[in-house]
């Protein structure tokens, strides 16, 4: 490995003993990342503003113990299926089944013991880009009630024209569901500093998946127009935020993106009129779950002893809608033997 570009050194020890490590990747234009095996996550993502100086732009915590207590999902890789499925029920080839469920009854971002609590495998790659690792899981017939043995790997890249790429492939050998996703936490002001209600947003998107408590899709597919779900110009995110209904107030909503899935697109643009930094989103996924951080409330403590409240950070996850099972108009989450899922998205970032 080149140690100027990736370095490797242990983040800490589960509480079942598992050694957990720690990747730095960096480039030369000042883009620092940091990940560790603990749920594929990123744990450090710095950034330089229009003055060129860094500052960490995710949401996070100092210490594994932190990780694994709590379930705000900072950074991580979320499956077998991120996002919720109503009841955790679905029907497959004519049998039901039935997942792990919350106090909510939602089979939430892959289960009590998703992806998210694993200590994945990991080793440095050979990548033309820049420097990249390659985590690997293997998820067993039966893991939170999802049928068939599924292996998944995912590949972070941090590429010379400042993206972080992160690349999702799986194979099974049963039918059944898969839908990845990276779940960061963005401050483009950075990590901790106020909340993202003045960061700009423009979304490549026209249509929205309308949903009813507790966050579930009611099967409909509804344009933005006239509603505060309209991100198709950019606009601060504070702006209609009050309009979004629900308790707490906030966005958690899904989009469909206009572009035809499959090839590597723009799907949206978050702007920091603070500090000049622009993250732009790429990927070939239909969907896109664009989230405000609604639920923080201070506790726990972040990284350097930050208060995480709520808007402190906005999420916009890549993938496909939620509970995608039940829809037959929605874009499949369903995996066969011999099909290889694939997902690619990228994080660009830039200053001006």
């Amino acid at each position: 490995m080149d140690n100027l570009k990736l370095e490797k050194d242990v983040f800490g020890t589960t509480a079942a003993g598992e050694t957990v490590d720690r990747y730095t990747l960096r480039n030369s234009r000042g883009i620092t990342a940091r990940i560790i095996t603990y749920g594929a996550t990123v744990t450090e993502l710095f950034s330089p503003d229009r003055q060129g100086r860094p500052a960490d732009i995710v949401l996070g915590f100092d210490e594994l113990a932190s990780y694994e207590a709590h379930n705000a999902y900072f950074g991580c890789m979320v499956g077998r299926v991120a996002f919720r499925i109503r009841g955790g029920q679905f029907l497959l080839d004519g049998k039901n089944h039935q997942l792990a469920v919350d106090g909510e009854n939602v089979h939430l971002h892959g289960g009590p013991r998703g992806f998210n609590r694993m200590v994945w495998r990991a080793e440095p790659i050979s990548n033309a880009a820049g420097p990249a690792v390659k985590f690997s899981h293997r998820s067993p017939d039966g893991d939170q009630g999802y049928p068939g043995t599924l292996e998944a790997s995912v590949v972070y890249s941090l590429t010379e024209e400042n993206e972080l790429r992160i690349e999702c492939t799986a194979t099974t050998d049963r039918p059944t569901l898969v839908n990845l996703t990276h779940h960061g936490y963005f401050n483009l002001s950075g990590a901790g500093r106020g909340d993202i209600l003045s960061h700009e947003l423009q979304l490549d998107a026209d249509r929205y998946i309308p949903a009813s408590a507790p966050d579930v899709p009611t099967g409909e597919i509804a344009p933005v127009r006239g509603t505060p779900f309209d991100f198709t110009r950019s606009m601060a995110i504070g702006a209609r935020i009050e309009e979004t209904g629900g308790d707490p107030r906030g966005y958690d909503v899904c989009f469909l993106r206009n572009s035809p899935e499959g090839a590597m697109a723009r799907v949206a643009a978050a702007f920091d009129p603070a500090s000049g930094r622009t993250m732009e989103v790429s990927t070939t996924e239909p969907a896109l779950v664009f989230y405000t951080a609604n639920y923080l409330d201070g506790t726990p403590r972040g990284k350097g002893g930050a208060i995480y409240r709520r808007h402190a950070a906005l999420c916009l996850d890549t993938g496909r809608p939620p509970d995608a099972i039940r829809y037959p108009n929605f874009p499949s989450i369903v995996l066969r033997p011999g099909e290889t899922y694939r997902h690619v998205c990228s994080y660009r970032f830039s200053a001006g």
